[in-house]
């Protein structure tokens, strides 16, 4: 075929794949051809084949997944060979797997991988042959994102060994707490029916080094551990195992009952024990690399250990005992609260766990939220991390958007997930963060682990949001190197998703690491927390005094009286405070000195008393609502300059929810500016003009969402 022709038909092929709508299904892991000549070109002579030194499956996907990148990014077919074949006048791409490569790292680095330019060839090598999936699709990445492959050379290893998905999917297809559709999984048709879906999914989590994956709710069914359904989960861990990644399950604690037929779930009685074992072991017989169990015990109404007056490790430890000498995990959640409507929830978790510290089996990990109450908008670091120093933790953080704007707004949560990461717990001088306690190099942990709540559907898109892919993303970037900053992982996912052109990535990634803030400033500003609508969290609700628990209501957590707002957390209130490091309790301790974003977390401040900001309480809590909505307008403004750049379906999309966010921003604002005022009893300070709807109004449109 003559060469013109070729490239004319080329281009015909690629501006016919862009006048097709882009509906977000292919997430970040776009290869469309480059339409620079010279660096594709560049691209073309660095790869002209794939030479893999060995078939099994794991090496075999990396293979296939690089071959289907470069022929879409390059325009042409590159050749699988063995190595012996690939020869010495071309030039390519060699995947070795080596158990002495040069990986950086020390207990993660089985999954470490290097590029290197290596004679005329490109090398992709790690000690596993996972971390040759990663390292390709790093170079991927590097090609997507237009980076320069001459003379490559980079390395890197996960930080963290369990990088997790915790999935809130029941069996009936639904999802708590999430927004973008239904399960993805199709529980009545496995495991006959694999939908080609389950496959993208893997790619996609193998893309961004996620290793691990808990398909179903930790307020779980026992239904996933009848026979029935564990060759439903069987036929779901043969999609991922290519993609290494394993699965796990959220357990009921009753199921020796439920589906035993025994009389109790006592961690301590012998056929209680017995019953587990069998059960590991049968689990194990269909499903050989099982990852697992997580555990949502004795919360929230859930049944566990305390109900036959056992203690959470007690529960833990027999459950590590029957997985044995298997590889496997326990991994036990610390969200634990009573209701207690003079107490203080901050406190409850810690005062449940710190007390276990050392009791638990080398298996365990005990899995803790990012923070104190529920995956508020922005809340401190919990303070266990620093506080369990014998007891590996698991850091779990929320993808969905429960208390986020749901799936209509964009909130870019990589900052939320680093205020967590980076945050200094003091515990053991100054550079304790949470991260490196999560990483176990604070307290010499072997293992360690990470987990995000899924923000993953049934919608076309994955995560209704279009811009919520980014949430995944950058949860699993940070799991394998959290150092990384929210700008730059926010700039490898516009590139890869929206647009190669600079100027619209510049846009798109200031737009994104501002959302957070602007979501903040518009929802709970300065240390509110906890005020939304009751039952589905949608909405502001901050006048809510009446609940199925009084740490359900808002008025337990905003405290507004005549004199003031916020929870005092110092030694004249719960004392919460007392739970941190020394150098902690002086930050946060002091009114003039915490932060103004965590002000309201710990104390009581008087409507009138002046801020560092230079306005009162009351004029620096209406600027801030005020200045959030508004802040709205500007990622509006800002949206629409990238119209040109950016597919018309994804732009369109993400303008109508952006409309839907300025009109919720307003909607926070007025009630929460006017229910607050009732108490201040202070005029909207110029230049804000007052609400044009009264409370009386918004709290109708409120209750609209409570009706059945």
């Amino acid at each position: 075929m003559p060469f013109r022709f070729l490239f004319l038909l080329l281009v015909f092929v690629a501006a016919a794949h862009r006048s097709v709508a882009d509906d977000g299904y292919r997430l970040w892991l776009k290869y469309d051809l480059i339409t620079d000549v010279a660096q594709r070109n560049a691209y073309r002579q660095a790869a002209q084949f794939i030479a893999a030194d060995g078939r099994t499956s794991v090496l075999k996907t990396a293979a296939s997944e690089l071959q289907r990148g470069l022929q879409g990014l390059l325009g042409q077919p590159v050749p699988v060979v063995a190595k012996a074949e690939a020869g010495s006048t071309k030039r390519g791409i060699l995947l070795l797997v080596s158990p002495t490569a040069n990986v950086p790292g020390t207990a993660q680095s089985k999954d470490g991988y290097r590029i290197l330019t290596q004679g005329r060839n490109l090398v992709v090598t790690g000690r596993s042959e996972a971390g040759v999936l990663y390292g390709v699709f790093a170079l991927l990445r590097q090609l997507q994102t237009r980076q320069p492959v001459a003379q490559l050379a980079t390395a890197s290893s996960p930080r963290i060994q369990y990088r997790m998905l915790n999935h809130w999917d029941n069996p009936n297809g639904t999802v708590e707490r999430g927004y973008a559709g239904s399960s993805i999984w199709k529980w009545y048709e496995l495991p006959n029916n694999l939908d080609p879906r389950y496959t993208d999914y893997a790619r996609a989590n193998a893309s961004i080094g996620i290793n691990g994956v808990t398909i179903n709710n930790v307020n779980a069914s026992a239904r996933y551990l009848t026979p029935e359904y564990l060759q439903k989960v069987k036929a779901l861990a043969g999609v991922f195992r290519p993609y290494g990644i394993r699965v796990y399950l959220s357990v009921f604690w009753a199921a020796p009952k439920i589906i035993g037929g025994l009389k109790t779930s006592d961690p301590l009685d012998p056929q209680v024990k017995q019953w587990w074992a069998a059960k590991t072991e049968e689990i194990y017989k269909v499903i050989p690399d099982f990852g697992g169990f997580l555990v949502k015990a004795n919360s929230e109404g859930e049944p566990g250990p305390q109900d036959y007056g056992r203690n959470h490790a007690d529960g833990a430890n027999m459950l590590a005992d029957a997985l044995g000498k298997h590889d496997g995990i326990v991994m036990w959640r610390a969200f634990v609260y009573k209701a207690n409507s003079k107490g203080d929830r901050f406190k409850e978790a810690y005062e449940e766990f710190k007390p276990l510290d050392g009791k638990f089996s080398p298996k365990v990990l005990v899995q803790v939220k990012n923070g104190p109450i529920d995956f508020q908008s922005r809340e401190p670091f919990h303070p266990l991390f620093g506080a369990m120093p014998k007891t590996p933790l698991v850091l779990e953080v929320q993808i969905t958007q429960e208390y986020l704007g749901f799936a209509t707004h964009l909130v870019y949560l990589a900052p939320m997930f680093k205020e967590c990461l980076d945050a200094d717990t003091q515990t053991k001088g100054a550079g304790s963060t949470v991260a490196k306690v999560v990483d176990g190099s604070v307290d010499q942990h072997r293992i360690s682990g990470i987990a995000g709540v899924a923000n993953i559907g049934s919608d076309r898109n994955w995560t209704g949001h279009p811009m919520g892919q980014a949430n995944w993303y950058a949860f699993g970037r940070l799991a394998w190197d959290y150092n990384l900053t929210s700008a730059a992982i926010a700039t490898e996912w516009a590139k890869m998703t929206l647009t190669p052109e600079p100027k619209a990535v510049a846009t798109i990634v200031d737009v994104m690491t501002k959302s957070r803030d602007i979501y903040v400033r518009y929802t709970t500003p300065l240390g509110l927390h906890h005020i939304m609508g009751q039952s589905i969290h949608y909405g502001p609700e901050p006048w809510l005094a009446q609940a199925g628990r009084p740490d359900w209501t808002s008025v337990y957590y905003h405290k507004a009286d005549s004199l003031g707002l916020g929870f005092n957390r110092t030694a004249t209130g719960s004392n919460a405070l007392a739970l941190y490091s020394p150098g902690v309790q002086k930050l946060w301790g002091d009114p003039k000195t915490c932060p103004p974003n965590y002000l309201l977390w710990f104390h009581h401040v008087g409507w009138k008393q002046p801020l560092p900001t230079g306005r009162t309480l009351w004029n620096e809590l209406v600027n801030r609502y005020y200045t959030g909505a508004d802040s709205v307008t500007w990622m509006q403004q800002r949206w629409a300059s990238v119209k040109p750049a950016v597919d018309p379906a994804l732009y369109n999309d993400v303008t109508s929810r952006l409309q839907i966010q300025r009109q919720e921003a307003l909607w926070w604002r007025d009630a929460c500016v006017l229910y607050f005022q009732t108490y201040a009893r202070q005029p909207i300070p110029a230049p804000f003009t007052p609400p044009t709807r009264t409370l009386a109004e918004v709290k109708n449109l409120v209750d609209l969402y409570q009706l059945k």
